[in-house]
C-alpha cells in the first residue's frame, strides 16, 4: 500500500456518507480493508493501524473538538 492509496481513500470517504456509514458499523480493521478494496483502493489493516498511531496532537484535538465556555451563575452577577 502506498500513503497515497489511504489518503485518496479517505478523500473519498469524506464525500460519499454511505461508505461513512458502513465504516462506522466496520467491526475491525480487515472490514475497512475489504472496503477500501471494494472501492478500489489497496490499503492494508498494517496501513490502517500505523495511520493511526501517527496521528498528531493537533489532529486529536481537532477531532475531540468543541470549546468550553463558562459563564458564570446567576448569582455571581448580582454581586
Amino acid at each position: 500500500m502506498s500513503e497515497e492509496q489511504l489518503r485518496a481513500f479517505l478523500e473519498k470517504v469524506k464525500g460519499d456518507t454511505g461508505l461513512q456509514e458502513k465504516l462506522k458499523a466496520a467491526a475491525d480493521a480487515d472490514a475497512v480493508v475489504a472496503m477500501a478494496k471494494d472501492a478500489g483502493f489497496m490499503i492494508s489493516a498494517d496501513d490502517l493501524k500505523k495511520a493511526q498511531s501517527e496521528v498528531s496532537d493537533a489532529e486529536l484535538e481537532a477531532a475531540a473538538g468543541g470549546i468550553w465556555i463558562i459563564r458564570p451563575s446567576e448569582s455571581e452577577l448580582c454581586q
